[in-house]
């Protein structure tokens, strides 16, 4: 599952963005509304983590901006605002829930699993790549019908992969999209993590899905 957090505290987005990686998300960070608006309308994700005090536009606008634009993704408010009317001001912008500062992570995942029920999420189509099934919302991976236990960054790694399968993705896109770095040259953690995954989806099957392409990085395919 692929999580936007629109954070502009440095320390809030890091504690919220390790919170999210250790459940297996994809996590993508900005700090910016306008930013927020650009990637929101550009699709891509399946939850949307919404600060209401932004340096540019609040979230509240982002929001409105966002439902306005026909991005129906649901999305989950935090803010230091505790007073009722803040909360209904928050959901009357069409955000589905609001989680009022300082909070635990055991109630934010109890409201996003909430929120992903009622928007649908349950019914969220499962990935099938000849016989490897990946079901996104339940963070679960069987090939042949033989369930996988992935550690949350390698089921990171293989939705990712699964999600863009037949095309080739190069190291730093996967750096950046599963361990949130930009640019690591001197690492070889994409090539480890890759090994590890070959190990669980693809030994002992008769048909390797995850392939190198040299000069590239690496591409799934069934």
């Amino acid at each position: 599952m692929r999580v936007l957090i629109v954070e502009d505290q440095v320390q809030i987005a890091r504690f919220l963005r390790e919170g999210f990686e250790q459940e297996g998300f994809v996590v993508r960070t900005v700090t910016s509304g306008l930013n927020a608006v650009e990637l929101g309308r550009g699709g891509g994700f399946d939850l949307i983590m919404l600060d209401w005090l932004l340096p540019d536009l609040d979230g509240l606008s982002v929001c409105r901006t966002l439902r306005s634009a026909g991005v129906t993704v649901p999305i989950i408010m935090l803010t230091a605002k505790d007073a009722v009317s803040d909360r209904v001001s928050g959901l009357d912008c069409g955000a589905d829930d609001y989680l009022t500062k300082p909070f635990a992570f055991e109630e934010l995942f109890a409201r996003i699993r909430s929120v992903m029920r009622r928007a649908g999420a349950g019914a969220t189509p499962q990935i099938e790549l000849g016989d490897l099934v990946i079901d996104p919302a339940r963070h679960q991976v069987a090939r042949a019908g033989r369930a996988i236990t992935l550690t949350p960054k390698e089921y990171a790694l293989l939705e990712h992969l699964a999600r863009h399968a037949g095309i080739a993705c190069t190291r730093d896109e996967l750096l950046r999209h599963v361990w949130g770095y930009e640019h690591e040259p001197q690492t070889n953690i994409v090539d480890v993590y890759v090994g590890y995954l070959r190990r669980k989806i693809d030994r002992g099957f008769p048909t390797a899905l995850l392939h190198t392409v040299p000069g590239i990085g690496y591409r799934l395919e069934g």
